[in-house]
């Protein structure tokens, strides 16, 4: 448990540093490690990235049970902390969500705010969303590991409004995602500059951004806007997943690879 605890402390402080928590997401155990030994201090998981490679599409189509079973064996074969892609929580209890985390030896987690049971997704109220997130922050609490909250706000995904009614939306939900515990906020596919610029000012906690992600730029410049984490979500699965196409079309010509 207080390796744990420590693990916590330590994903907590790095939304904190002086540089950005830079987050290039694992799928399983190799890339993992892959991720590590390249000198990043943190493993994030992607689930559309452990959902292709467990033959799932992204959404919750994949079963719970092999999605932790997919965080625990990443966490087993490192020695940073580990937060994970968990959508929005496969309908478990707040206490459920954590326990599993826990035992997974994940210690930090990313829970949007898409109602994934619905007949096509959509935003859940975002009032309820907040009472959930609070709900998870006091579960982590008892259970003695102050596991770190990205709260994801899926507004730029599923919303179709005017730009500027988006932002006022991302903003309030944000803002009530924080007031519930959340320790980081995922505003996803924030459109462009501006936008980001908008959120970083408007929101007091740090935010992640997915690098060069429906015009997010890239690292640097999201550094100097004042973003504290960068992530690259399923980026590099699907860049693996194409050169694997791109060398067995290869061998399938008789080319040398």
């Amino acid at each position: 448990m207080k390796d744990l605890v420590d693990a916590a402390a330590r994903l907590r402080g790095l939304h904190h540093a002086a540089e950005p928590l830079v987050l290039p997401n694992a799928w399983d155990a190799a890339t993992a490690r892959s991720i590590v030994e390249a000198g990043f201090e943190v493993v994030a998981t992607t689930s559309s990235g452990v959902s292709a490679a467990l033959g799932y599409a992204d959404g919750e189509h994949t079963p719970v049970d092999e999605m932790f079973a997919a965080v625990a064996r990443i966490a087993r074969v490192v020695d940073v902390p580990v937060t994970a892609d968990i959508e929005s929580g496969y309908g478990l209890s707040p206490a459920e969500v954590v326990r599993r985390l826990l035992d997974a030896g994940a210690v930090g987690c990313n829970l949007e705010d898409t109602d994934h049971a619905s007949s096509a997704p959509a935003l859940k109220d975002a009032e309820a969303q907040a009472e959930r997130l609070k709900a998870v922050k006091e579960a982590a609490r008892s259970s003695g590991v102050e596991v770190v909250l990205n709260a994801r706000v899926d507004v730029f995904l599923r919303s179709d409004g005017q730009p500027q009614a988006m932002l006022e939306e991302a903003i309030r939900r944000a803002r009530l995602y924080v007031e519930a515990g959340a320790d980081c906020v995922f505003p996803i596919g924030a459109p462009d500059v501006r936008t980001i610029e908008a959120l970083v000012k408007a929101i007091a906690a740090p935010i992640n951004v997915i690098a060069g992600f429906r015009g997010a730029p890239g690292p640097t410049r999201l550094r100097e806007l004042g973003v504290r984490r960068i992530s690259y979500a399923g980026r590099l699965q699907r860049a693996m997943a194409i050169d694997l196409q791109r060398r067995l079309e290869a061998i399938r010509r008789g080319e040398d690879i």
